[in-house]
């Protein structure tokens, strides 16, 4: 029981921060420009971390050699940081907001950039860390 409220504790950690990266990512990215590159970047980076973080998670094995608890960070990292500093609300809203303007091009490649990118940035976070380990233990 000691365990499942301190998972709420991670889960409100690491979506605070992950809602702050967000927040900052896309002031510091949106300048009058009419497509959503916060979003998008934070979508991509948020499924870099998210590949990084399953794999390094898969690993127990090396997550137990270096004193990690692997639950308590997949909640905080996971689950919390990457689950606030990702949106498909955002991504849908603005895809929608391209619609209404009549600018189709840009809402799909808006969506074909955010699926397919996001899908590669994951592939890539799991292959770094697959790669560090293998540096590591030679």
């Amino acid at each position: 029981m000691r365990f499942v409220a301190y998972s709420y504790l991670f889960v409100a950690i690491g979506g605070a921060f992950g809602a702050m990266a967000r927040f900052a990512l896309n002031v510091f990215l949106q300048r009058d420009i009419e497509f959503p590159w916060g979003t998008l970047t934070s979508n991509l980076v948020g499924c870099l971390l998210m590949g990084v973080i399953a794999q390094l998670i898969s690993s127990t094995a090396w997550f137990n050699a270096a004193g990690f608890v692997p639950d308590q960070y997949r909640l905080l990292f996971a689950i919390g940081f990457c689950g606030s500093f990702t949106t498909l609300s955002s991504l849908v809203l603005e895809m929608n907001t391209m619609i209404q303007k009549n600018e189709i091009f840009y809402s799909f490649s808006y969506f074909v950039a955010t699926m397919l990118g996001g899908f590669a940035c994951f592939y890539i976070g799991i292959q770094c860390v697959r790669l560090l380990m293998k540096l590591q233990a030679s």
